[in-house]
């Protein structure tokens, strides 16, 4: 597993959002993109991801696109595919890039269960003096996938995390404008998030499509192995 870039800027901040519950992560990095100024510079591959890309505008989108915004310095990685079975990996490739650039931080953003009907965000941070007022710092809980890899393997590099709880199985946009507001708090970037609320149906749907179209080929990959394995 390696990545590729077309562009290296220097001291950037890196946003990645891996699929998490309710596919916040995809759609909030998905928004980011959709409604900062950015160019693709780089993607990070493997032959282990699912051969599978969207098509948007006419173009193929790679299942984990790098892309580039110049007016805040942010590298923003779009993950489309799943990476269930090397975490490990991933997390050494984005800590990797992200030494490289001489980034000043990681951020990740998750969506956590609750059976609650409101939805809070929280945030945790490996710098201990972080404060994102008014966002809770987490003291206790559990952390999975590429974000836990990360901060395990971060050692002493800047890594925070933005936690939003939803109620929902499906994708939820609601709970992904909220993490964007979340981040939109904690860098100050003055992005709208309504829009995204005022889309969520259209691309809550077309984005089910999708994932539900990788893990139907997640499933015939691993039945055709199970049948070489029974067979050899």
């Amino acid at each position: 597993m390696d990545y590729k870039l077309t562009k290296k800027p220097k001291e950037c901040t890196i946003i990645q959002g891996f699929p998490s519950i309710g596919l916040v992560s995809t759609i909030a990095t998905k928004f980011l993109i959709e409604h900062l100024t950015v160019e693709k510079i780089g993607s990070i591959h493997s032959n282990k991801i699912l051969p599978i890309a969207a098509i948007h505008k006419g173009e193929i989108i790679e299942p984990i696109s790098i892309y580039y915004n110049k007016k805040y310095n942010l590298i923003i990685i779009q993950a489309l595919a799943e990476v269930t079975g090397f975490e490990w990996e991933m997390a050494e490739t984005i800590l990797k890039m992200a030494k490289e650039l001489k980034a000043v931080e990681i951020i990740t953003l998750e969506g956590t269960g609750t059976q609650q009907k409101k939805m809070n965000t929280f945030y945790y941070s490996n710098i201990p003096k972080r404060k994102i007022d008014p966002l809770e710092r987490i003291n206790e809980g559990a952390i999975m996938g590429v974000t836990a890899a990360i901060f395990l393997k971060a050692d002493k590099f800047p890594i925070t995390c933005l936690f939003v709880e939803t109620n929902s199985g499906l994708p939820d946009s609601e709970a992904a404008a909220k993490i964007v507001k979340a981040l939109d708090i904690y860098k100050n970037m003055k992005v709208n998030f309504k829009p995204l609320l005022e889309t969520a149906k259209v691309f809550e749907s077309n984005l089910r499509t999708h994932m539900e179209k990788s893990k139907e080929i997640m499933m015939q990959q691993r039945s055709r192995n199970t049948e070489t394995n029974y067979i050899g």
